[in-house]
């Protein structure tokens, strides 16, 4: 991936940087709005209320799409599909009609209630609420930084933006709506935390599966050897499922919840164990399948079965991945940043974009920690400078180029 020098007569990444330095305490304002109300990924009506201003807010931002879409989630919150025109492509061979992918979520994992118990706040360099940094702050960085290139007259590529509601419970309703937009995109960036200040390149694969076993009920004392125990069945499931970790190969298997039976005195007819699975390639993700498919009762009049599926596919880090970080760093180098890579083993929507094919730059969001915790926080130096990234990111894009970047 190459991008061309930028001209003489056009603002330096300096001045990108200077432009959204001078407007943080309007994008500040606008972000402690955005995390001052709750979006908790289960509940449909906190949800449906902030999307018509959410919206409101981006064709304020950012101008009226060329084509917007709202798709129904069912019971979860619904996903929007906006497209921009290129501003001021840089010649015929600029990829006008080609959009980038901008990818964010709106859903938190914090309860209707969270805010009113710990509002956002800011000391210093550092901003704190419910979903700031996981991943709040990362749409309004998007945002200004868009804003940023139009302000000042520069080029960027068509956007295409998708923001769904359900990406923290693994996206089951905005999954087909975010592969359908990736379609002809050459570039995606995942407007995600970042991990410590670096990007992400490569992500785990996730598996969320079910084992149940049925046995047979029976009174504990006066009838033990017509009783077989289900949870007895499930202690031994759990165990064999936990040695199939692998950490030199990057596999995780955790089983985080586990229930059965009725009575301390009565053989357990029924229990469960939900696992979590996470692996780096998809090799692993076969074994895994091939041990579960092997699972048997210890007792041979017991069943034990299994369902599930794998949530997310794996993000490896493929060639187009790769060149869209070298731009990242070449464009973080010309503001004076040392932007670093790395793989992490939680999942987002980027696994599903990387999984056709397409360059994917992830965690391009927030510079701060404690995403799901309550010490949850961002940099607002970090809010910064990630914006004027994104801005000369997108501006590199925009360039011949660029434009069959991948």
């Amino acid at each position: 991936m190459n991008t061309a020098s930028t001209p003489q007569s056009e603002p330096s990444a300096a001045s990108v940087h200077d432009w959204v330095a001078a407007h943080r305490d309007t994008m500040l304002d606008e972000l402690a709005r955005y995390v001052n109300t709750d979006t908790p990924s289960d509940d449909k009506e906190c949800l449906d209320a902030i999307l018509p201003r959410l919206e409101e807010w981006l064709e304020r931002a950012l101008g009226t799409p060329s084509a917007r879409h709202r798709t129904d989630g069912g019971t979860y919150g619904d996903t929007l599909v906006w497209d921009w025109p290129a501003a001021r492509p840089a010649g015929p061979d600029a990829g006008a009609g080609t959009p980038v992918l901008l990818l964010a979520h709106y859903d938190t994992v914090w309860a209707k209630g969270t805010v009113a118990q710990r509002p956002f706040t800011v000391e210093g360099d550092r901003a704190t609420g419910p979903g700031v940094f996981d991943m709040k702050a990362g749409l309004v960085q998007a945002v200004w930084a868009v804003r940023a290139l139009d302000a000042l007259g520069l080029p960027r590529p068509p956007l295409r933006l998708v923001l769904n509601g359900d990406e923290e419970i693994g996206s089951p309703a905005s999954r087909p709506v975010i592969e359908a937009a990736a379609g002809g995109v050459r570039a995606a960036l995942v407007f995600e935390a970042s991990a410590d200040g670096a990007v992400k390149t490569a992500r785990k694969g996730v598996g969320l599966f079910r084992v149940t076993a049925t046995g047979i009920e029976a009174h504990a004392g006066l009838d033990p050897e017509k009783g077989v125990s289900a949870v007895d069945e499930i202690a031994r499931a759990v165990l064999s499922l936990h040695a199939l970790a692998d950490p030199a190969a990057g596999t995780t298997v955790n089983v985080g919840v586990v229930g059965g039976g009725t009575r301390t005195n009565v053989a357990a007819g029924h229990a469960e164990a939900h696992i979590d699975v996470r692996v780096a390639d998809a090799r692993e993700a076969e074994r895994i399948d091939r041990a579960l498919a092997a699972l048997r009762p210890h007792d041979p009049r017991a069943v034990v079965e299994w369902d599930g599926e794998w949530n997310r596919p794996v993000m490896e880090r493929t060639p187009g991945n790769g060149r869209l970080y070298a731009l990242a760093r070449e464009r973080a180098a010309a503001l004076g940043l040392d932007l670093r890579e790395c793989a992490v083993g939680g999942a987002s929507d980027g696994n599903f974009v990387t999984a056709l094919g397409i360059p994917v730059l992830d965690g391009f969001g927030a510079v701060g920690a404690g995403a799901h915790a309550r010490e949850e926080h961002i940099s607002l130096a970090g809010m910064t400078d990630r914006t004027a990234l994104a801005a000369e990111v997108l501006r590199a894009l925009a360039a011949p180029e660029a434009a069959t970047a991948g």
